[in-house]
């Protein structure tokens, strides 16, 4: 859990003061990308419009560009609210294989203040059952954090997108 800490700790330290959003996901991305050699894919899915994803800043190959909330795992994770462990994602039917290579998921929503999603972390490994139950704590107390931090009121707009 020490890792976790510690990156934790580093992306908190780095988004000291930055209040633009898409900085925000770029840097957690970055973070998360190179500190934990199980993501093979991260990045952020934003709602743009009622029920629909569109890709934020990720790393790792190319993305699906856009994901309605009733497709994937990453729309479940949208549309219910709740975090998406996928250890086979050849066991889920709706799971969309944007990379033929990726093996499990972990898909967790960021939430405003009003508990409305407005992005989900995408976490994509090449390796079956990859994330941990300390990773899904963690993932989801970082997405707590940045809801909180980046969305604190609900009727505000994005900040800066």
């Amino acid at each position: 859990m020490a890792l976790h800490e510690d990156v934790f700790a580093r992306i908190h330290s780095l988004l000291e003061g930055e209040d633009d959003w898409v900085a925000a996901m770029s840097t957690v991305v970055c973070e998360l990308h190179h500190s934990f050699e199980h993501f093979h894919w991260t990045g952020f899915y934003r709602t743009v419009e009622a029920n629909v994803l569109k890709i934020g800043p990720y790393q790792g190959g190319h993305g699906c560009l856009v994901i309605p909330f009733d497709k994937g795992i990453c729309g479940a994770a949208a549309r219910t609210g709740e975090t998406q462990d996928v250890p086979d994602v050849h066991a889920r039917t709706e799971h969309i294989a944007c990379s033929s290579t990726t093996l499990s998921e972990l898909v967790v929503p960021v939430k405003n203040s009003d508990g409305d999603v407005v992005a989900v972390l995408d976490l994509d490994s090449d390796l079956p059952e990859a994330f941990s139950s300390s990773d899904i704590l963690f993932a989801e107390h970082l997405c707590r954090y940045l809801g909180a931090k980046y969305f604190s009121f609900a009727t505000q707009d994005t900040p800066h997108h």
